[in-house]
């Protein structure tokens, strides 16, 4: 019951200390108790999608960071979201103890000297920990929360809710905590990173068609393929790894008007067995209905329609240990300006 209370009682100083360095002055760093996981600095690497620097998760891939021909992430496409928080190892005794230290160099303030107390019996003075366990250097790591800066700065909950105060775990020991980290963890993660290409179909007539001529749309599979993204992280020991991979399966047409017809009617042009979607307009064909298109059914007179192009992706992950699964497919799309216009007739 001692332990109990202690922790409670860490976890409320830490909420206190939070408080007060929210009213500390400007230009000094926002510090944070290691006793309450509750670090939170912008960072990791380029174009990270929103994970704190503490993460040691590294995201290789398809991650829209590399200058590849990337455009954005996807939409679940059911009432989904990877983890707002997780817990991952982050230091050994001796980094632990820096990090500690660096956290508290800040101004005394009204509530923090208690705070500073009580951490300090937690992790330095034997309740429970004695010197940040460095006796123990080699044979465990410190473990502590990472939350999404993005879903945090939202003020979504969730990404509040990893509040467990760092911990240490034995090596060979999974933590008894939900949200820490396993491939299937890394795996959403990686979700979430995923860019996949610009949803622009090739139209024909390119230029502008007509009312009441087919127009015919594809995607080669030349320029649209499966992309993936892997997760992994190598920490104190702790070394596992995830890739989650997304692949397009059908393509959405919405003609921006409802003055006009799809094929097929449900308007979902499915994948073909080379990978491809559609089939390309050639010659000869002028008085074939496509397998993928629109026929519009007025002009667009002076303006456009907007042809939204919506791809869905099937999502699966294969990770350490020969885990693997799927993960909700996902969706995204793009408008494309259409012009309509009437076929000229000569009156004799």
């Amino acid at each position: 019951m001692r332990a109990v209370r202690k922790a409670r009682l860490i976890a409320t100083a830490a909420g206190a200390l939070a408080a007060t360095c929210v009213l500390a002055a400007s230009g000094t760093a926002l510090a944070k108790d290691p006793g309450g996981s509750q670090f939170d600095v912008e960072g990791n690497n380029d174009g990270d999608g929103g994970q704190t620097l503490e993460s040691r998760i590294v995201f290789t891939g398809s991650t829209g960071g590399g200058g590849t021909d990337t455009s954005g992430g996807f939409t679940p496409a059911e009432d989904w979201s990877p983890p707002a928080c997780w817990y991952e190892p982050k230091w050994t005794p001796d980094e632990f103890a820096d990090e500690f230290r660096e956290r508290w160099d800040i101004p005394h303030a009204s509530g923090v000297g208690e705070a500073y107390r009580l951490s300090q019996d937690h992790y330095i003075n034997g309740e429970p920990y004695e010197d940040f366990n460095k006796k123990e250097a080699g044979k465990g790591i410190w473990w502590d929360s990472v939350r999404d800066e993005k879903r945090a700065e939202a003020g979504d909950p969730a990404a509040f809710a990893c509040d467990t105060q760092t911990f240490w775990v034995e090596n060979g020991e999974a933590p008894n905590v939900e949200n820490a980290v396993t491939p299937e963890i890394l795996a959403q993660l990686a979700y979430a990173r995923i860019k996949v290409p610009d949803t622009a179909v090739t139209l024909a007539p390119a230029n502008a068609t007509k009312v009441n001529l087919p127009t015919w749309a594809w995607l080669d599979k030349a320029e649209f393929d499966e992309v993936s993204v892997t997760a992994s992280l190598d920490v104190g020991g702790v070394n596992i790894q995830a890739t989650t991979t997304a692949t397009p399966v059908s393509l959405k047409l919405e003609p921006g008007t409802p003055d006009a017809e799809t094929y097929p009617a449900s308007g979902e042009c499915t994948i073909n067995d080379d990978g491809s979607i559609g089939e390309p307009y050639a010659k000869g064909k002028a008085d074939q209905n496509p397998p993928c298109g629109i026929k519009y059914l007025r002009s667009s007179g002076d303006g456009s329609f907007k042809l939204q192009a919506t791809v869905t992706w099937e999502v699966a992950w294969t990770g350490s240990g020969g885990a693997g699964g799927d993960l909700p497919d996902g969706t995204f799309g793009n408008d494309q300006e259409v012009v309509v216009q009437e076929i000229q007739s000569i009156n004799r």
